[in-house]
């Protein structure tokens, strides 16, 4: 019974995959004809047109590498992690339909993307998990997702961890897909370092493949050989986070964007429903058409904001600033403390270094490990990247990028209500 359980799968995961989609990354990537057919559907070409790391461009003009390309890497590496799982004993517990809707889901879990997505958190907007999910129940998506051999809402709820849905191999394929040596991880690091010619986020795949351990309950399980590994990955997403994702010149783009989106979707002139299918051109289309804010075409130039100067989050009260009507307040205080228009007040993302791996020689969790990388390192590294910045118009004198400086009370006014 074992067997012919092992051959199922087995041919679940090479048989027939003879179509290549040649990669700039990972060389041939291997698909079948049914789920080429994925990557050529409407929605999915919308990913094309969506660059991976928003304006990281205009600091490292290599990265201009799409969700498309990266939804292909993932794809990849869940292929090839499930391989290597089900050669140590997953194919136990999983079926034929599971492992097709698990590579669906890899290919297909960045579909609800739309730009700037993850600034935008602050806004009552819909995840774009959540996004995928209902985009991969209606056609065209579920006839072709169906065509591979996979099930629709299977593949769903792998990506959208809010829809219902029960069972072992539902959990064990949601633990793969989002995790500390998750594919979409170990894409989007070597990905990005690679297009943006920086050496920080390149990791050793084929050996963290080759020594995960499947686990029924919790995905992937690590041996102590690893660690040196997990430490990696937690150590180039923070100088990733440091000197790319969250470059000043990066987070003052971002920062113009965001504010124009929110003033716009604040006076209702855009509605969250109609950012949700939009590419990059799109989106700067959009609200040069409905805004009058020329932040939109200062970032398309380039002319980004100056950053004035930069506050540890600790010393400010973070969890006022995080909210879009305070921090607007505290905008319009130091505009008035200058006399000029065009400040921006930049809070970082809540972000998390997953460490919630098992080693199993160990018999213990991963902050609790051998690892010199325990919890309060880990939360160093946060600490460390959350930084307030007070961007400012570039339009404005070298006189009052001075004046914002030396502020006395700058604290104060992002602090308190009074100025």
């Amino acid at each position: 019974m074992h067997e012919i359980m092992k051959n199922t799968i087995d041919a679940s995961l090479t048989e027939g995959f003879s179509h290549p989609v040649r990669d700039g990354l990972w060389g041939h990537v291997y698909m079948t004809d049914e789920l080429s057919h994925l990557t050529s559907s409407v929605p999915f070409m919308r990913l094309c047109r969506i660059m991976q790391l928003g304006p990281v461009h205009l600091t490292y003009p290599g990265a201009t590498h799409t969700r498309a390309s990266h939804s292909i890497g993932v794809y990849h590496l869940g292929r090839r992690l499930l391989q290597n799982l089900c050669e140590r004993g997953a194919y136990q517990w999983l079926s034929g339909e599971g492992v097709k809707s698990f590579l669906c889901a890899c290919l297909l879990h960045d579909l609800g993307h739309f730009p700037y997505t993850h600034s935008l958190k602050e806004l009552p907007l819909r995840s774009h998990e959540s996004l995928t999910g209902a985009i991969i129940l209606k056609d065209p998506m579920k006839t072709l997702v169906g065509n591979t051999g996979a099930d629709p809402n299977l593949t769903a709820a792998i990506v959208d961890k809010d829809m219902n849905g029960a069972g072992a191999e539902l959990l064990f394929y949601r633990k793969l897909l989002s995790g500390a040596l998750d594919p979409d991880k170990l894409d989007y690091l070597n990905r990005d370092a690679w297009y943006c010619g920086v050496p920080y986020g390149a990791q050793d795949v084929d050996f963290i493949l080759s020594r995960l351990l499947p686990h029924k309950e919790r995905g992937a399980d690590i041996d102590s050989r690893l660690i040196p590994n997990v430490e990696s990955i937690l150590f180039s997403k923070y100088l990733m986070y440091r000197t790319v994702y969250w470059h000043r010149q990066v987070r003052s783009a971002t920062a113009m964007v965001k504010k124009a989106l929110i003033n716009a979707l604040e006076t209702s002139r855009i509605s969250g429903e109609e950012l949700y299918d939009l590419d990059d051109m799109s989106l700067f289309t959009l609200l040069k058409e409905k805004t009058d804010s020329p932040l939109v075409q200062a970032v398309l130039e380039g002319r980004v904001f100056s950053p004035a100067i930069e506050i540890p989050a600790e010393k400010v009260n973070i969890s006022a600033l995080r909210d879009l009507k305070y921090r607007a307040e505290k905008e319009k205080q130091l505009e008035a403390v200058l006399g000029a228009e065009g400040v921006i007040i930049d809070i970082p993302e809540a972000i998390s270094f997953e460490t919630g791996l098992f080693v199993v020689d160990e018999e213990r969790h991963f902050s609790e490990s051998s690892s010199a990388f325990k919890t309060e390192t880990v939360n160093s590294f946060v600490k460390t990247l959350y930084t307030v910045r007070i961007f400012i118009n570039q339009q404005i004198n070298e006189k009052l990028k001075e004046k914002i400086k030396t502020l006395p009370n700058i604290l104060d006014i992002l602090y308190n209500n009074a100025l």
